[in-house]
C-alpha cells in the first residue's frame, strides 16, 4: 500500500492548502519584480528604446547649485524623452537651476543656467534673485555690474540692497514659456554679493519685487 493510500482526506485538503498558498506567494514574488523591473528600466522592460536620461534624485528648490547627489541616470524610452534633456551627469555637475524641479523629473536645458562657475572670491557667495521685470535681464550678462533695488510697496520706500553686485550668469525665463507665475516676472539671475549682505538681499527678494540698475 502506497503512502498516498494512507492518508487521512483532511490531510489531503491540507495538502492542497498549503499547495495553493505556496503558487500565490510565487505569483506575488513574480509581480513585484516585474514591477521593479518596469520602474528601473521602463523602457527596457517593454521592448521600446531606452537612453541614459538625467534626471532629479530628489526635490530641489530654484537656485540649487546641482551636485552628484542631487541627479542621477535613468533609462527613458525615447518617445518620453524632452528636448533638450540632459544625457550625462557631468553636464549638470555644478549647473544653476532656474526653476524648481521635482524627484525624478528630466532635466532639460531650460531647467538650466548657463554654464559659467559659481565659485568667486573668499568672502562672497551666490545670491540667486527673481527680477520683476524681464526686459532688464535681457540687457545683463555675465559679469556686469548691477546695484541691487528693492522695489517700492505700501509704507516701505525703494531702497538699494547692493552695490556693485556681479552678474554670474542669468537663467532661461521658463516661467513665460509655462504660462505660468505673475506676469512679467523675469528669469533667475545669479548674482555675487559679500558675504555681509548676501543673506539679506536673498530675504528681501522673496518678500519684494527686486530689479538692479546698470554700471
Amino acid at each position: 500500500m502506497d503512502v498516498l493510500s494512507k492518508l487521512h482526506p483532511s490531510d489531503f485538503t491540507r495538502l492542497r492548502g498549503r499547495r495553493t498558498r505556496l503558487i500565490r506567494r510565487w505569483l506575488a514574488a513574480g509581480l513585484l519584480l516585474t514591477g521593479a523591473l518596469l520602474f528601473v528600466h521602463p523602457g527596457s522592460a517593454r521592448g521600446a528604446p531606452t537612453t541614459p536620461t538625467v534626471v532629479a534624485a530628489r526635490d530641489l528648490p530654484s537656485g540649487a547649485v546641482l551636485r552628484a547627489v542631487d541627479v542621477r541616470l535613468a533609462d527613458l524610452p525615447d518617445e518620453a524623452r524632452p528636448g533638450g534633456v540632459l544625457s550625462t551627469l557631468d553636464v549638470a555637475d555644478g549647473r544653476l537651476l532656474a526653476g524648481a524641479v521635482r524627484a525624478g523629473e528630466p532635466l532639460t536645458d531650460v531647467r538650466l543656467a548657463s554654464a559659467v562657475p559659481v565659485s568667486g572670491e573668499p568672502g562672497t557667495a551666490a545670491v540667486p534673485v527673481r527680477l520683476a521685470d524681464v526686459a532688464v535681464a535681457e540687457l545683463l550678462e555675465p559679469g556686469r555690474r548691477v546695484d541691487v533695488v528693492a522695489a517700492p510697496e505700501p509704507g516701505t520706500p525703494a531702497s538699494v540692497l547692493a552695490s556693485g553686485a556681479m552678474v554670474v550668469t542669468v537663467g532661461h525665463s521658463d516661467t513665460a514659456a509655462k504660462g505660468t507665475g505673475p506676469p512679467g516676472k523675469g528669469p533667475l539671475v545669479l548674482l555675487r554679493l559679500p558675504d555681509t549682505i548676501a543673506t539679506r538681499v536673498a530675504a528681501i527678494s522673496l518678500e519684494r519685487p527686486v530689479t538692479v540698475t546698470l554700471r
